[in-house]
């Protein structure tokens, strides 16, 4: 297998780890869309709020040139405990929704990155972003790891297979909107499904970076 089908596998992986709450909590945005709230702020904010976690979990690409490689894939651990801290403690998707719904509903003060951009975009799509963002803890934990064992090329086959992927994703949540059976069968099976792709993600970072050389 080579490099290039590798980083993509990674990609697809990764994202549809990391947000597969995502998918519910565009559904709650699709289903208020109405003459005040359109698609466009949901994909535009949706965007927006990706792109300050791509930018939060950056950092670990630049690590990556410094330290060996090895020692960089010892973070692969950090997937396989979010994983197995998911096993141990399954959120309720229920009380997220609703606390989302309610954000929407009553939306607190912005975070300082986005509202420097409020006189610039409609107050809906940075309310998107910002929900975006704060439900975004899981993905800079694994984007970390996933971009300082990553090399130049691969970090750029990743990133746009992930930026792909938030088109994707918006589009599945808008047809789920009308599939409410479907949208149901997704929320139950979800959590049983996201710790173990999790954990094997962590596992292929550190094979793929022979850091589990370092843990014999």
């Amino acid at each position: 297998m080579n490099w290039f089908v590798q980083a993509v596998i990674a990609g697809v992986t990764s994202f549809v780890a990391t947000n597969i709450d995502d998918i519910l909590i565009l559904m709650i945005f699709f289903a208020q869309i109405n003459v005040k709230f359109r698609p466009k702020h949901i994909f535009i904010g949706q965007y927006l709020g990706f792109t300050v976690l791509i930018a939060l979990s950056l950092p670990g690409f630049f690590g990556g040139l410094v330290l060996p490689k090895e020692w960089i894939g010892l973070l692969g651990l950090i997937p396989i405990a979010i994983g197995v801290k998911h096993l141990i403690d399954q959120k309720n998707n229920e009380t997220e929704i609703q606390l989302v719904s309610d954000e929407l509903s009553h939306p607190k003060a912005t975070q300082p990155v986005l509202s420097a951009l409020a006189n610039l975009l409609a107050p809906q799509i940075y309310q998107v972003a910002t929900i975006t963002i704060a439900n975004g803890g899981d993905n800079v934990g694994i984007y970390i790891p996933l971009f300082a064992s990553s090399n130049l090329s691969s970090l750029g086959v990743i990133l746009s297979v992930f930026f792909v992927m938030v088109s994707v994703w918006c589009f599945i949540a808008y047809q789920l909107t009308r599939h409410p059976i479907v949208a149901q069968k997704l929320t139950r099976h979800s959590g049983a499904i996201v710790p173990y792709v999790l954990i094997g993600l962590g596992f292929f970072i550190l094979i793929d970076s022979e850091a589990y050389q370092l843990l014999q």
